[in-house]
């Protein structure tokens, strides 16, 4: 493990999703107990999505911006909400110039798959119709997400273009969790890693599809075809179950002639982008950050 990073193992608490109410009061506790970001230069400013039901957002709007984020935030669609985001998506704003509009999308179990997948889209769909007040240009508009965010991102780029929905302009896949399966080598032998593993992958699967049968839009490792989807940047995590199945959806959007900027960082666990104070860290939200710059620009 990175020595930057290994000091703060001991010090961080077991994710245990057995019971969700009380898995959601501590991680919001540990979110407000960082510090907050820094949001010099950006207005901010909430909004309710009209949907069924509505979606509530919270806009990140840097100056000079000309293309936008849709941003899913992790917590195993079981935690998190617009509050305990702030932190990612206020830095992304910030360090990338574009308008991040972070998804405040209906949390399992009590609202299985497909509400966070709906909400998602829903999202998405509003920011290309109201991109002219966002302030954006309508063709440079991106997905991206942490985690169990990655795989709702993955998930919506596929729906729009199975549905010949709004453009999606790229796909910001960080630690992605894709496959309902488990199967892979990095999702059987992480037992014990940091803040993700085997078991607490397996809870977050089996509180999002309750009762449902997994489909390319809850797994999208299940989509049996990944042509004609929009450029990726992939992020993997050395010490991460979801490692393997990110790498082999990034080698399989490469096969399938997607554009792909695939990053394996050494020594990192999931999450650990939270520990700012590591220079990996640091450099991991950079690289983010830059290639979603690049993907806007170009």
């Amino acid at each position: 493990m990175d020595p930057e990073l290994e000091p703060f193992v001991a010090l961080l608490p077991a994710e245990d999703l057995s019971d969700p109410v009380t898995a959601r009061e501590n991680y919001a506790a540990l979110a407000a107990s960082a510090p907050p970001p820094a949001t010099d230069g950006l207005r901010t400013e909430s909004r309710t999505v009209p949907a069924d039901p509505d979606v509530p957002v919270r806009i990140y709007r840097p100056e000079g911006a000309r293309g936008a984020l849709v941003w899913l935030h992790g917590g195993g669609w079981v935690m998190g909400d617009l509050d305990t985001d702030r932190h990612w998506a206020a830095r992304i704003a910030a360090a990338s110039g574009a308008v991040v509009v972070s998804v405040g999308f209906r949390l399992a179990p009590e609202h299985p798959f497909p509400a966070a997948f709906e909400d998602a889209y829903a999202v998405l769909a509003w920011a290309a119709e109201n991109a002219a007040e966002l302030g954006v240009d309508p063709g440079r508009i991106a997905v991206g997400g942490h985690s169990a965010g990655a795989n709702l991102a993955a998930a919506t780029a596929l729906r729009a273009r199975d549905e010949q929905g709004p453009p999606v302009c790229f796909q910001l896949l960080n630690e992605p969790i894709l496959d309902d399966r488990h199967d892979t080598w990095s999702a059987r032998n992480f037992t014990a890693t940091p803040w993700n593993n085997r078991a607490v992958r397996i809870a977050a699967y089996r509180h999002y599809l309750g009762s449902r049968p997994a489909t390319p839009y809850a797994a999208p490792a299940r989509a049996g075809n990944l042509t004609g989807l929009p450029a990726a940047y992939v992020a993997t995590a050395e010490f991460d179950p979801n490692r393997d199945e990110g790498i082999a959806y990034a080698q399989r959007l490469l096969q399938s002639g997607v554009p792909v900027e695939l990053r394996q960082w050494p020594g990192t666990f999931h999450g650990s982008q939270a520990i700012l104070s590591a220079d990996v860290s640091q450099r991991q939200l950079a690289g983010m950050c830059e290639a979603l710059r690049r993907a806007l620009a170009g």
